[in-house]
This record gives C-alpha cells, sequence and structure tokens, in this order.
C-alpha cells in the first residue's frame, strides 16, 4: 500500500474533532432540558468516538506522512464498526430531540452525523484499497413515516452490544418483539428453542459466522422458512451476491438507514405471513385429505378403498364365500314411540358400536344400518372362515347388547353363499352386497328366535363341530321356499374354530 499525503491526519482527526465536540455539547445541552435518554444516547456516540481517535492514533495516522498498512476486516471492526453505531445513534437522537421539541440539540446532532459520514468516506478513499463506502442516503427529515405492517418477532445477532441495543430501540419504536444473539452459535440455539419471523444477522461474528449460520439455517428443514436480512459493512458485490445464493431474503449495508430498514423488514415479514398462511392452507389440505381418507375407509373396506383412491371408481366382484349377518331389535316400534328421540339415539349409538366392535374383533364387515338393524358380512377380504367367525360375532352381539340398559332383546340371522359386491352412489359412497345369499340371511333373521343366532341348514353343517345348537325345523321364509333354520346355543369348541 503506497503512503498517503501528509493531509491524511488532519482528514481524519478534523471530522472525529466534530464528532466529540459536538456530542459533548448537545449531552450538555440535554442535560440541562431533562432529556436522559438522548444523554445516555450521546454519551455512546462520544464513548464510540474515543474509540475511533484511538485507533486513528497507533494505527491509521501516527505521523503526518506515513499509515501502518491495515488488513481491510481489521477496518471493518474496528473503524466502520464504530462509524455505523455513530451514525445509527444520531438517526434515533435526531429523532428523539425532535419530538422532544429541542431543535438545536436535533441539530447538532445532524452535524455529528455528517462528520462520520466524512470520516467514513475518507476512510473508505484514502486507507482501504476496494469498493469506495457511500454514505447513508440524505434526507430532509429525520421523521419520515412509513408503512411497517404488523409486528413480528425478530432475532437480532450482532457481537456488537452497541449494535444490538440500537436496532432493538428501532424495532421498539417500530412495535416488533426483539430477541438477541451474541454470536452465530447462540443465534442457531435460539431459532431451534423460540419462534422468530425474521433473523437481521451481522456477518463478521466471533465461534460462527454470518455466512455459516446462514449454511445451517437454510439446511435445517425445520429452521429454513426464517427470512434473514443480512447487515453487513462489506458492499462488495461479490459478498452480497454469496449472502443472496446462501438463502438471505435481503443484504442491507451499515450503517443501516431507518427508512430502509422499517421498509425491507416490512417487506421480509410478510413475505413470511404469506409463505406462514400458505403452509397452514397446506397443512389444511393435507388434514383435510387424511380425515376424507379415514372417511373412506370407514365405509369401504381397505382394497376398496385403495382401489377408489387411485381409479376412482371400484370394479364389481363376485365373492364365492361370504357369510352374510343380519341383526335387528324386537320390539323396536313400540319402544321408540314409548322414547324421547334423545334416548332413542342414545341406546341405537350404543347398539350399533357394540355391533361393530364385535365385527371388527372377527373381521366382518359392517355393510350398513338401516334403522335397528344391522347388517355386515364375513369373507369379503379376510381369510377365516366367514361361517365360524359370523356365527362367533352374532353371540357375541345378542350377548353384549343384551348385557346394557334397554337390555334389548336381538334376532340374528345368517346364511353362508355367494355374493356381488360393489360401490354405488356419486356424492355419497356405499358399499353394498347383492344375491340370493343376502335374501336368504334376511329371511332367516326375520324367523328367528327373539335372543337368539339362527342359521341356515347349510350353514350349521359348516359350523356344527364348533357350536352347540339346535334345529327349529323347516320354516316357512317370506318370498322363499320353506327352509330348515337352527338356533345356535353357544360354543362346543372353545376356541371356536374349523
Amino acid at each position: 500500500m503506497s503512503s498517503p499525503p501528509a493531509s491524511i491526519g488532519h482528514e481524519l482527526r478534523s471530522p472525529l474533532n466534530h464528532i466529540l465536540g459536538y456530542s459533548e455539547i448537545a449531552s450538555e445541552d440535554a442535560a440541562a432540558a431533562g432529556c436522559q435518554q438522548i444523554v445516555a444516547d450521546l454519551r455512546s456516540i462520544h464513548a464510540a468516538g474515543q474509540r475511533l481517535l484511538a485507533v486513528i492514533e497507533s494505527t491509521l495516522a501516527p505521523a503526518a506522512s506515513t499509515i501502518t498498512p491495515v488488513a481491510p476486516e481489521t477496518i471493518d471492526r474496528e473503524v466502520r464498526e464504530p462509524l455505523n453505531q455513530i451514525i445509527g445513534y444520531t438517526d434515533l437522537v435526531a429523532e428523539e430531540a425532535t419530538a422532544a421539541g429541542e431543535e438545536s440539540i436535533a441539530a447538532d446532532v445532524m452535524k455529528i452525523r455528517q462528520a462520520a459520514e466524512r470520516l467514513l468516506a475518507v476512510v473508505a478513499e484514502r486507507v482501504v484499497v476496494g469498493p469506495v463506502a457511500q454514505p447513508a442516503m440524505q434526507r430532509d427529515t429525520v421523521d419520515v413515516q412509513l408503512p411497517t405492517g404488523q409486528p413480528g418477532r425478530i432475532l437480532v445477532v450482532d457481537d456488537s452490544p452497541e449494535n444490538r441495543e440500537m436496532l432493538s430501540r428501532r424495532l421498539v419504536q417500530l412495535g416488533h418483539e426483539v430477541g438477541f444473539a451474541a454470536d452465530g452459535m447462540a443465534c442457531l440455539e435460539q431459532v431451534r428453542q423460540q419462534a422468530f419471523d425474521l433473523i437481521l444477522l451481522d456477518l463478521w461474528m466471533p465461534k460462527l459466522d454470518g455466512m455459516s449460520v446462514l449454511e445451517q439455517l437454510k439446511a435445517d428443514p425445520q429452521l429454513r422458512a426464517i427470512p434473514v436480512i443480512v447487515l453487513s459493512a462489506d458492499d462488495d458485490p461479490q459478498t452480497v451476491v454469496r449472502c443472496i445464493a446462501l438463502g438471505a431474503d435481503d443484504h442491507l449495508r451499515k450503517p443501516c438507514d431507518p427508512v430502509f430498514l422499517r421498509t425491507r423488514i416490512g417487506a421480509s415479514l410478510e413475505k413470511k405471513r404469506l409463505r406462514d398462511r400458505e403452509q397452514a392452507y397446506l397443512d389444511r389440505i393435507e388434514q383435510e385429505k387424511l380425515r376424507s381418507d379415514e372417511l373412506l375407509h370407514v365405509i369401504l373396506p381397505p382394497d376398496v378403498a385403495a382401489e377408489l383412491k387411485e381409479h376412482h371408481a371400484v370394479k364389481p366382484r363376485r365373492f364365492d364365500d361370504v357369510g352374510v349377518l343380519f341383526c335387528d331389535v324386537v320390539g323396536f316400534t313400540a319402544f321408540s314411540e314409548r322414547a324421547t328421540p334423545e334416548n332413542l339415539l342414545i341406546h341405537l349409538q350404543t347398539m350399533v358400536e357394540l355391533q361393530e366392535e364385535a365385527s371388527g374383533r372377527y373381521g366382518l364387515e359392517k355393510i350398513k344400518t338401516i334403522g335397528d338393524a344391522f347388517m355386515a358380512a364375513a369373507g369379503l377380504g379376510s381369510g377365516m372362515d366367514p361361517a365360524v367367525t359370523s356365527v362367533r360375532a352374532g353371540l357375541e352381539m345378542v350377548e353384549e347388547i343384551a348385557r346394557v340398559p334397554p337390555h334389548w332383546q336381538v334376532r340374528i340371522g345368517i346364511h353362508c353363499g355367494p355374493v356381488f359386491a360393489g360401490v354405488v352412489g356419486r356424492r355419497k359412497y356405499q358399499y353394498d352386497i347383492w344375491g340370493d345369499t343376502v335374501n336368504t340371511a334376511s329371511r332367516i333373521e326375520q324367523a328367528a328366535v327373539p335372543g337368539a343366532v339362527c342359521v341356515s341348514r347349510p350353514t350349521w353343517l359348516r359350523v356344527a363341530h364348533a357350536f352347540t345348537g339346535r334345529s327349529l325345523g323347516v320354516v316357512p321364509l317370506k318370498g322363499k321356499e320353506p327352509m330348515e333354520i337352527f338356533q345356535v346355543t353357544g360354543l362346543n369348541d372353545p376356541a371356536g374354530t374349523a
């Protein structure tokens, strides 16, 4: 690096003297006016100026015509960082002074800002080889009001306490809730433990720098949706491009202009809310889809539901050996005339739940209920003997329904044989079975003994080894030839298996 001209010391010290001098004057005026917060902020400005003076005296301009070579990262941390803090505080103090009616203090503070911007320009042009940092946007007034949208929860990540404090006050003024992290590791720990709507991320930090934080945030499926605005004194285009490529939503150069900061935060929070809303809609759609699938599996056998979902239609099928079970309540009509609607519904609900539980235990598929009548079938998908499982389910229904109030007696009729099965309906799907086997089982139920399970002779011959029973003789069946039916009285084989 070539030696600077002899005026470098003056160019650095002159604006710095203005910073120190005006901060002292304004601090005295603020103390006299009782503006304690302004006094505290001006002391922070003065302290940053003192740190700058030490760097200038020891490193940048120890002699009138020489300068010690300084690494750019050192300039960022030891020169630009304090200058950014000074410029940031001047925005806050000027607004506070104007709001308090202390126009003379606001004017002195703006002189401090102008001096800091001159010093920043000198450092960029005369000391650091590389892009020249542009001073913050000049505005005619510090009281610019822009819409900020709904407040959010923002995590400020910066190793400088002064930067964190300045940003916090600015964000709180805008109505946001603020959290802090002093380094990259602390940032990752906090976002994994708490929910944030936005991260304001410094690049140059100990332990884990901002680039590494960005990489880890965007690699984590649980964290990648959190928007990130990078705040950095480094405005090298390559740095900005890399930040955006790693997933940052925006990049702001320090010192952050309050108007830019406010609008960029508002835009990022709005995008986050839109993404959250979109994700909520997608989650709701997925939940509705799951509910739809659950309902589909309630009314349809699993293989039928899968076929309907995949092809939007179900081919009718023939099953050669199905056990069809019908069950209804003895004296239900008379009971319903005496009962209130509420009590009737409660008792019907209890009974149907018992019937469904018994059917499920033995692999029967509930087909439908009509009033007090319940219909189920075995052998539509299960590999178990449909005759045996139907009878076992029927015996359990008789016992369980009689056990609970109002202690109904039911009739159950069972017949085994071939059926056709399919899905009917378009708005409301109904899985149903048809054929003579269904008609026969229904007629047997109508002729059955109250409180008993009755089966056709062919079905009895298949289950006689597992159950006890007796013939009721040949009985007339409505619409069919007379048929011998049997009453099943209990289990012969405790296991009830073939």
